[in-house]
């Protein structure tokens, strides 16, 4: 049976969720969320869900996704061990290797790979299998005719609905170098849907240039189900009780085989950036990107007109007080607008800005769904029979459970009907149970407060049976490993061209076309965070080329493995703890920390083989499309362009051909000159410049107009 999985970021959205007919919820708790600026759950509150939910034959899985520093173990084995005893259905990580010890430490709990950890390939899957977990979240990114082959290998969900990141996720650290706000840590502050020009001819504008718009898959669930897609999954923890509703009865709908009209109607109402795309698992087409209008762009109600000095929206489309719009004027945002007051064939509107007849309005603001997504209710059938004879005891049993009473007296005078028994069943208290009762009886005395209080037995002895509390588990000492830090002497250098370093022990060569790579001699091939079939199949006749392969992906694990390769585990990884590190080293033979550590907690975990970033660029967006919408007839086809904020930073942009086109990546506006002290040495130099390479551990032989990035300052 597929699965339809709900967010919610708070109680009313979950519970709006829940009984618009979803399947699953998912929610974070205080700590540990990747969306940390949601309201999220206390433990009581999820205990509360968790018992609806399960009453009504539902699921709830927490998230606790965000990257995990040494100081912070303890902290989060216990939060995961609330969240289980608390009686989660699964827990949501995006850090493969502690989802590992963790499920050593409690083997009853049930892991789920969050789309943090960028499983994209049959490789990712089989790792998150070795590591304990029984699903995988897949990259917004992985193709479709890719994802049978993973589901093959393990459980599989998908997101067909919500935002979508700019970058592939996990590996996106814009808002961790440009305000200290780390989106691997729940904080991102979301840069992408800024302004940006490009210094290419059409894109010199400042528009929304790597905004997304909202992922709609719709009717396309058909295809992902037949790829073996178990769960369809609503991204939308920071959004409304009103759009988590919608979007549960939308696809309910379809799943269901009805009309869902309707119910796209009040989802666009609800919240609708770039008026929808089926994103990159159907390919890159025409409106992935919303670069005219950011945020909520509602529904399409009609146009302005004049009459009588007032503004008049013309439309079918009912509106009330409190109802807010947006206004268009070719295709770009003019404004805000206000409901004014009833007109025959539509409603007036109020707006302090400069309208003008012809403009499309779009309501943003539809007051009634939030109060319709809160009256919403769901019981779940249940067949309950109750045999009611003389002189034997009362007895309810349905759904598995039995349950036997006093014992009834025959009747003298008036004796129980059926229905004065059906009507007594009829009434479940705060259960959500509609009960289907058949009844068996040859005329009973049994007086109503002995038949209410067997009733209220009965459901409570069947509310136990579905939704038993769970035997929690015991706080158990997760081993830290042990291993020696050590003073690290090597140094690597990640370049594109073909000049080499002098003093470099290691080089990484990162391709500029994939479908025609001419390697230095004794490097390393850079392979990305996205790998699809196609790139493998490109890529793999040739690795006799190289030395190893620097993977951003821990799918490289498997990848390895399988072509007997060395490995370097890239950045992309983002160690940031012990535990992690010590298995990585089992994999790897060479690993790179999180470019989000400071020194100081860089240098604990300075194991033999460790490397960190220490000089050069800082990638900071994997784009796994083209920001110029595929204007391939026009392209220059340029290596490099640059993208320029409204406060006039640049920030490179590298492009590069995979097997399926090309990709980009968005380097930070200022290079690193960190520097490093116990471990080795990476330097990036990606764009050419390889000033970076020659001093690694000397600062101050940096270039200026450098940053420190997190050496100092630890991130939040």
């Amino acid at each position: 049976m597929t699965e339809l999985l709900a967010p919610a970021g708070e109680e009313q959205s979950a519970y709006a969720a829940l009984r618009a007919g979803a399947d699953a919820l998912y929610l974070g708790l205080t700590r540990f969320s990747a969306r940390e600026s949601a309201e999220n759950f206390c433990v009581s509150a999820l205990e509360k869900l968790v018992r609806e939910a399960h009453l009504l034959g539902a699921k709830v899985y927490v998230a606790l996704n965000t990257l995990v520093k040494d100081a912070e173990l303890p902290a989060f084995f216990s939060a995961a061990r609330e969240a289980w005893n608390a009686g989660a259905d699964a827990l949501l990580l995006q850090d493969l290797f502690l989802g590992k010890a963790l499920k050593e430490a409690y083997p009853e709990m049930v892991l789920h790979l969050s789309t943090q950890a960028g499983c994209c390939n049959v490789h990712g899957a089989m790792l998150a299998k070795a590591c304990g977990f029984s699903r995988v979240v897949l990259a917004r990114e992985t193709p479709l005719s890719d994802i049978p082959a993973i589901s093959s290998v393990i459980e599989t969900e998908a997101f067909v609905q919500g935002a979508l990141c700019t970058c592939f996720s996990g590996q996106c650290y814009l808002s961790s170098f440009a305000g200290n706000n780390s989106g691997n840590r729940g904080r991102c502050k979301q840069p992408c849907r800024k302004r940006y020009s490009i210094d290419r001819a059409g894109y010199e504008a400042p528009a929304y240039a790597l905004s997304l718009s909202d992922l709609s898959v719709g009717e396309r669930v058909e295809e992902l189900i037949a790829a073996g897609v178990t769960s369809l999954k609503i991204e939308g923890r920071l959004r409304s009780a009103a759009y988590a509703a919608a979007a549960v009865e939308y696809y309910r709908a379809i799943l269901d085989g009805k009309n869902a009209r309707a119910a796209f109607s009040r989802l666009k109402r609800a919240f609708n950036r770039g008026d929808y795309t089926a994103g990159l698992a159907f390919g890159q087409e025409k409106g992935l990107l919303s670069r005219a209008v950011q945020g909520h762009l509602g529904e399409r109600v009609g146009t302005l007109s004049r009459e009588r000095g007032k503004w008049l929206c013309r439309s079918g489309h009912p509106a009330k007080k409190g109802d807010a719009f947006k206004i268009l004027r070719a295709g770009k945002e003019v404004g805000g607008a206000l409901f004014a007051g009833e007109a025959k064939g539509g409603f007036y509107l109020s707006s302090r800005e400069s309208l003008a007849v012809g403009d499309e309005v779009r309501i943003t603001l539809d007051t009634s769904l939030e109060e319709r997504a809160l009256s919403l209710t769901r019981r779940r059938p249940v067949r309950v029979k109750v045999t009611l004879l003389a002189g034997q005891p009362m007895r309810a049993e349905g759904e598995g459970v039995t349950l036997a009473g006093g014992v009834c007296d025959p009747a003298r005078s008036a004796p129980l009907s059926e229905e004065d028994v059906r009507a007594c069943f009829a009434r479940t208290d705060d259960l959500p149970f509609a009960p289907e009762t058949q009844v068996v009886t040859d005329g009973v005395f049994v007086p109503r407060s002995a038949l209410n209080a067997f009733r209220r037995a009965f459901f409570a002895a069947l509310a136990e049976t579905l939704a038993p509390v769970r035997k929690p588990l015991a706080e158990k000492n997760i081993p830290m490993p042990a291993f020696s830090v050590q003073q690290g002497s090597m140094t690597a250098v990640i370049l594109s061209g073909d000049t080499m370093p002098a003093d470099a022990d290691m080089v990484i060569w990162k391709p500029a076309d994939y479908t025609d790579m001419a390697p230095p001699a004794g490097a390393w091939l850079y392979l990305p965070p996205l790998l699809t079939a196609a790139d493998e199949a490109l890529i793999a006749p040739q690795l006799d080329r190289f030395a190893g392969v620097y993977c951003e992906g821990t799918y490289g694990v498997m990848f390895a493995r399988k072509y007997h390769v060395r490995l370097f585990a890239g950045a992309g990884w983002n160690l940031s703890n012990r535990i992690s590190v010590a298995a990585a080293r089992e994999a790897a033979e060479y690993v790179t920390l999180s470019k989000e550590l400071t020194l100081d907690e860089q240098d604990a975990l300075a194991a033999e083989g460790t490397f960190a970033l220490a000089a050069g660029e800082i990638k900071v967006m994997d784009l796994c499309y083209c920001p110029f919408e595929r204007t391939c007839r026009t392209c220059d086809r340029r290596p490099r362009y640059t993208l320029t904020d409204e406060a006039g930073r640049r920030f490179p942009l590298r492009r590069f051909r995979a097997a399926e086109g090309c990709r980009f990546e968005v380097y930070n506006c200022a290079p690193l000159t960190a520097g490093c002290r116990l471990t080795s040495a990476l330097a990036d130099c990606s764009l050419g410049d390889l000033t970076a390479a020659g001093c690694v551990r000397d600062p101050a032989g940096m270039p200026e107009g450098g940053t420190r990035g997190h050496a100092v300052r630890s991130l939040l």
